[in-house]
């Protein structure tokens, strides 16, 4: 049989899962790494630690599956994206902690280029906007404040890269220092619509071209691991960035297919196939995952900062639940939020609003409001950020939407999705395998492989395990929208 092992390096943990030629999942492993916050909006991990962390899930994955390398036709990286690592080329080692896509320390910066009116410059280019959230201003930052880095980084000693490009280096032993074009697409380095890094937007940032990996289509047989890390090398056929990666794992390969991911942040893309569209509305135009260098896929995305985060924060910030899983079973225990509305801006706020500034609200509370309203209003929140999302992708799109695929760790959770379905007046769909983002990756590595003809023949794998269809009145959704909107309003700037 034909097994494909996905890396997928999320911003808490990092997880291994194996999976057939059918797309079920044989065997996982999974552990969680330190998330360091320096001072307030800074956060920060150990690129030592997600490297360890993600070998070690590998091998577990592998033991667990009962397999040897020599079964295993490919490995596929899926990986939080913007995150920034930079590291010496001689010895592999980091110059220091990695600037995580959650970091709100350059905002200023983003703010001081904006007005000097560069902003459509960047966007022309790369499909972003002027925010911390993206690479560039990250590595900008690590340049100025790390001595000595600028002049190292020019003499080609230092190496940059997303956490995709930081693991392949390390899988390699130094050997490939490659992204592909998805995580490219997020670091407003990169010409989306030339498909190269840019010159310019280099320039402007103060960023040496030295420093950056060769981009590459996402599927491509990019080279082969060190034989002593698994017992013998593996083809490393497949990179992606884990949203990018999600939406080819959801199988929505035609225009006009969207999902939504609810991870730490939440993340929602609409495939637009061939076709970059610019957003009106404050949404990114990105680069979808490529299966070859001249067949260029794009989408259209709302990130949403903190998403699955909340339940977090619950269970570690207010104490008010044990485990991330006890937030459902709270929240059920109450028909509704009793007029409670959680904003969960803690590092901002991100589509359509863009506030970098806006900071977490819990608003609508009484005497009467206990542990489970606010339990139930931050699991709501998930649901009303989606909502506000997808409002402005019908419109940018033109065209309303029929479906919501959904994936995720918070996607297990029943009560969300039929609220999301109530919110949206669309069917919410859970497919059969709800680890979308490590299984498009190994899609991406399988067809490097040659283990599937296509994506025709992916498309046929994928299987809904849950349909939610609307209850709730257009009105009711509607105005339960509205005040959402006012709490979102009482949290900006």
């Amino acid at each position: 049989m034909t097994y494909i092992l996905a890396l997928d390096q999320g911003t808490t943990s990092s997880r291994a899962i194996v999976f057939d030629a059918e797309g079920d999942i044989v065997a996982s492993a999974q552990q969680e790494f330190r998330q360091i916050f320096p001072a307030p909006g800074w956060v920060e991990h150990d690129p030592i630690e997600i490297w360890q962390s993600q070998l070690k899930v590998a091998r577990d994955a592998l033991t667990k599956a009962n397999l040897h390398a020599r079964q295993i036709a490919a490995l596929g990286i899926a990986n939080q994206r913007e995150t920034t690592v930079v590291w010496e080329r001689a010895t592999g080692k980091p110059i220091g902690n990695a600037i995580v896509w959650q970091d709100r320390r350059t905002a200023d910066f983003c703010g001081e280029l904006k007005e000097r009116g560069l902003e459509q410059t960047f966007r022309a280019k790369t499909g972003l906007l002027l925010d911390p959230y993206f690479s560039g201003t990250k590595l900008s930052w690590i340049l100025r404040n790390i001595p000595n880095a600028r002049t190292r980084a020019a003499r080609g000693e230092l190496a940059f890269g997303t956490v995709d490009a930081w693991l392949l280096w390390n899988l390699t032993g130094g050997r490939l220092h490659v992204t592909d074009v998805t995580n490219a697409s997020r670091t407003l380095l990169f010409d989306i619509h030339r498909n190269r890094w840019d010159d310019e937007l280099l320039a402007i940032l103060d960023i040496p071209a030295a420093m950056l990996p060769t981009a590459l289509p996402s599927s491509h047989p990019y080279g082969k691991t060190d034989a002593a890390l698994f017992g013998e090398p593996l083809l490393l056929g497949g990179i992606a960035g884990d949203q990018q990666a999600a939406l080819f794992g959801q199988a929505c390969h035609r225009p006009g297919m969207a999902k939504s991911t609810y991870g730490t942040g939440c993340f929602v893309l609409i495939q637009t196939g061939a076709k970059a569209e610019t957003s009106s509305h404050g949404l990114l135009t990105t680069a979808a995952a490529q299966i070859a260098a001249n067949e260029p896929r794009f989408a259209i995305e709302g990130s949403i900062f903190v998403s699955g985060a909340v339940v977090q924060w619950l269970r570690d910030g207010l104490g008010i639940i044990k485990h991330a899983v006890d937030v459902e079973a709270l929240a059920q225990s109450v028909p509704d939020s009793g007029g409670v509305y959680f904003v969960p801006a803690f590092t901002g706020l991100g589509a359509p609003y863009w506030d970098p500034y806006a900071r977490a609200g819990i608003l609508g509370m009484t005497r009467g409001t206990t542990a489970a309203h606010i339990a139930r209003a931050a699991v709501e929140s998930m649901a009303y950020q989606v909502a506000d999302l997808v409002e402005t992708m019908e419109a940018d799109a033109k065209q309303p939407l029929t479906e919501l695929r959904v994936d995720g760790g918070a996607a297990v959770n029943d009560q969300l999705l039929q609220f999301q379905a109530d919110l949206l007046g669309v069917p919410v769909v859970r497919p059969r395998v709800l680890e979308t983002t490590a299984l498009g990756a190994a899609y991406l590595a399988g067809l490097a492989a040659h283990c599937w003809s296509g994506i025709d023949d992916l498309a046929k794998r994928w299987r809904p395990q849950r349909v939610f269809e609307p209850t709730l009145g257009r009105g009711e959704a509607q105005q339960r929208i509205a005040s959402w909107r006012r709490a979102v309003d009482r949290v900006r700037g």
